[in-house]
């Protein structure tokens, strides 16, 4: 497994996302929620195959919990990267900062509690609204809650060059995948590189919407069909799944630390590993992929506007 020189940390390529470990996620979702022994199972697949960074939330529902139980009876505790998100901040919050500062507060002691970690390694804004607080992290990365701080960006860009820019933000996790090039065309990546800002990728395969067979793909977003289907022939006339192609399309760009994904199964994770040890795809691949990709509308980039999965 390749890894990232970012800190004090060297990151694995590959971050596991692990909101599917407290809630069933994901359109392509056809497992459900995992039971904790597959959770451990899952786990330690992960290590083995050289994975040390784990994407986790507050809104996850029990991720944290199980997580932190995980990677504690694994004993890898002290020896992986765990990523965590503040709540997101609600407008009565927000109209009050003494309020909004003991909000984000009492999130940042329950996730420490949750997972079982005295000085959370990284610490996200889950809404990019609430990145405006980032001087309240800050005050509690001097209380030794957290070792760094940063914020978990919206699919539209502008924002996140802004927190790169003011400097405050350690690290960002922006939406991006082979059809949605938005923040990387806004050269966001490659200005965090520059500050050395870690850049995680999620959405990488949009929510399972570019790994799903075609016929399971819900009637509300079959405009995204032919397109795959063009990507789909790429990928195998260069020998690999689309699945494959969607990784290491990301992988191959500049100033991106690391590519969420997430799994229900152990042969999900084995799979992703191969694909991540298969390293960035080649210039003439990108060049093709770029050539058949057309700007497709935010109901198809944005799972946010996705109506809801019983109407799927």
């Amino acid at each position: 497994m390749q890894t990232t020189p970012w800190k004090e940390y060297r990151l694995s390529r590959l971050m596991l996302g692990t909101v599917q470990f407290g809630l069933p996620y994901g359109v392509a979702n056809r497992t459900g929620q995992p039971s904790y022994q597959d959770v451990v199972a899952i786990i330690a697949a992960a290590v083995a195959g050289g994975v040390n960074c784990f994407d986790t939330a507050a809104a996850y529902g029990t991720s944290e919990e199980v997580l932190g139980r995980a990677l504690r009876e694994l004993g890898l505790l002290d020896r992986v990267m765990v990523v965590t998100k503040v709540r997101a901040l609600s407008s009565e919050v927000l109209a009050d900062k003494a309020l909004t500062a003991r909000t984000i507060e009492q999130s940042v002691a329950d996730s420490r509690r949750r997972l079982g970690i005295e000085c959370l390694p990284l610490v996200l804004f889950h809404h990019e609204t609430d990145g405006v607080h980032l001087d309240v992290l800050e005050q509690l990365r001097a209380r030794g809650w957290l070792r760094h701080a940063g914020v978990s960006c919206d699919n539209r860009p502008g924002r996140a060059q802004e927190f790169v820019a003011a400097g405050h933000a350690a690290a960002l996790q922006l939406p991006g995948n082979v059809l949605d090039r938005r923040h990387q065309d806004s050269g966001v990546f490659r200005e965090a590189a520059t500050r050395n800002v870690a850049v995680f990728i999620r959405s990488v395969y949009l929510q399972g919407l570019l790994a799903m067979p075609e016929d399971l793909i819900p009637r509300v977003l079959r405009d995204v069909v032919p397109v795959r289907r063009r990507l789909a022939t790429i990928a195998r006339e260069a020998g690999m799944t689309l699945a494959e192609l969607a990784v290491r399309y990301m992988l191959a760009k500049e100033g991106v630390t690391c590519v969420l994904v997430g799994v229900e199964t152990v042969a999900q994770i084995h799979e992703n590993v191969a694909f991540f040890d298969r390293g960035p795809l080649p210039i003439d691949l990108l060049s093709a992929i770029d050539a058949v990709v057309p700007a497709l509308p935010e109901t198809i980039l944005t799972p946010p506007l996705w109506p809801a999965r019983s109407s799927l």
